[in-house]
């Protein structure tokens, strides 16, 4: 998987991954992060997302890293906001009130970029890389945000049934990957409504990570 997949899926706006409301398990559980007003919030891989209106709507500062800029354009046009765009580096940095948004390669991101973060929400990064690149990712992540801590949503499934993205994240993968960093807890594990893409059963299971 390379960074083609992607740039394909957004193209060709296959983007199933997009939801069109908020996470609800998100909505549940962010408060265990213990956000107060004006708190930044670093959405790895985030896309369009909706979850990002939410947490600007909540009174929070957003900042974010994806790889396609078409996702990027097409967020700020449903924010109703023009931002100033600029070179950043191997990256663009998007900036608008309460909001940074690169695009480009993670790996490419600093931590000096990114500035400082009170939490990461992670929602559709982990479970969107393929195995080889998940403990990179994590260790990146969890350096870039200093340790913040980390609110993780990731899918649990029969991975011989489907190829992935998004892929099955175990509980056992999701401890050898964070756990000599943060103190983990698992807050929900939940069968995901109507099965994966309706085909099959999948978990959803979210993680703090503090």
């Amino acid at each position: 998987m390379d960074e083609q997949f992607w740039h394909r899926k957004w193209a060709s706006n296959e983007i199933a991954f997009h939801e069109g409301a908020p996470n609800r398990l998100m909505l549940a559980h962010i408060g265990r992060l213990g956000l107060a007003p004006g708190s930044r919030v670093f959405v790895p891989l985030c896309g369009k997302s909706l979850d990002l209106h939410w947490l600007l709507a909540q009174g929070h500062r957003v900042a974010g890293i994806e790889l396609s800029r078409l996702a990027i354009d097409q967020l700020f046009a449903s924010l109703g906001v023009t931002p100033m765009v600029s070179s950043a580096g191997e990256l663009l940095h998007y900036h608008a009130q309460d909001i940074d948004i690169f695009v480009g390669d993670i790996f490419s991101l600093s931590g000096e970029l990114l500035g400082a973060v009170d939490a990461v929400y992670d929602r559709a990064a982990l479970v969107a890389l393929p195995e080889p690149m998940r403990a990179p990712y994590a260790a990146h992540v969890t350096h870039l945000a200093r340790q913040a801590p980390q609110l993780l949503i990731c899918y649990q499934y029969d991975q011989a049934i489907m190829a992935g993205p998004p892929f099955s994240i175990g509980d056992e993968e999701v401890r050898q990957r964070y756990g000599h960093a943060y103190a983990l807890t698992l807050l929900d594990k939940a069968e995901v409504a109507g099965g994966f893409k309706g085909r099959f059963p999948a978990l959803e299971a979210v993680w703090l990570l503090a």
